[in-house]
């Protein structure tokens, strides 16, 4: 179920739906060419909508914007932090290396500097075909001490391999330590998802969402000018990437719902 859920879901990323369109095409060219050039005509325009800016923020923004940080952030009892921000210290990289949702970590440890919380549960493991040689717990773990946090402070969960079985291991951590409210860390588009999931295992949880994507100011840059606008339009990889993520977002939501763990 597993790997099912990790390679059924390129079928309906734009990428996976381009090749296959292009794919079709290459088949169908000599003896369907009418068929060919529907399916390439469907590649570009699956292609184009989805790496403009004007797309691919929107979608974007329709998940992240939907918990905003709140001023102040309110205290709880615990900061529990989501995998997916390290990558382990295997040859040849020399410590754990941070990708763009490493702010989780960094957003975490402020949170607990600025007395929010007096613990950081961090929770991940490692598939294993990923060949990586730790849990992203122990990855995060190590990464804040290295910027002061004491090591006391931090409870890891090495087992959970997504969000629902985060939340599920989570769970039996605050039952044994009689935790009931935490802030709930995790990427701003990865937030709708996992507070859906904690608050359905009965977790009063208060979103500090991170690693936004889209600002105020990047969507109201797209429209300051005639130039900008038309920019906007053309297809960028960064776009195309902004519009996967969200797909995929938007595809957990509905297998999370339909297996009943929302």
């Amino acid at each position: 179920m597993l790997y099912l859920s990790k390679l059924l879901p390129l079928f309906f990323y734009p990428l996976g739906l381009v090749t296959i369109g292009l794919m079709v095409a290459l088949v169908t060219l000599w003896k369907r060419p009418t068929l060919a050039a529907m399916a390439i005509s469907l590649a570009l325009t699956i292609l184009l909508v989805s790496s403009n800016a004007w797309v691919a923020k929107s979608v974007v923004r329709s998940l992240e914007w939907q918990y905003l940080p709140t001023s102040p952030v309110p205290t709880a009892q615990a900061i529990v932090v989501l995998g997916g921000a390290t990558s382990s210290p295997d040859p040849p990289r020399v410590t754990v290396d941070l990708n763009e949702a490493g702010d989780r970590i960094i957003y975490a440890a402020q949170l607990y500097r600025q007395n929010k919380a007096p613990i950081i549960i961090v929770t991940g493991g490692r598939i294993d075909w990923s060949g990586s040689s730790s849990p992203e717990s122990v990855d995060m773990a190590d990464v804040l001490t290295s910027i002061g946090i004491p090591s006391e402070a931090i409870i890891q969960e090495p087992e959970a391999l997504n969000t629902y079985e985060n939340a599920v291991n989570v769970k039996q951590i605050f039952i044994e330590r009689g935790i009931s409210k935490v802030l709930l860390v995790t990427s701003a588009m990865h937030m709708p998802r996992s507070v859906q999931i904690f608050q359905g295992q009965g977790i009063d949880v208060i979103p500090a969402p991170t690693d936004f994507q889209v600002s105020e100011n990047e969507m109201a840059a797209m429209t300051r000018t005639p130039k900008a606008a038309i920019l906007n339009l053309l297809p960028d990889v960064g776009n195309l990437r902004l519009f996967t993520s969200a797909i995929k977002e938007y595809i957990g939501i509905w297998v999370y719902g339909w297996r009943g763990w929302l």
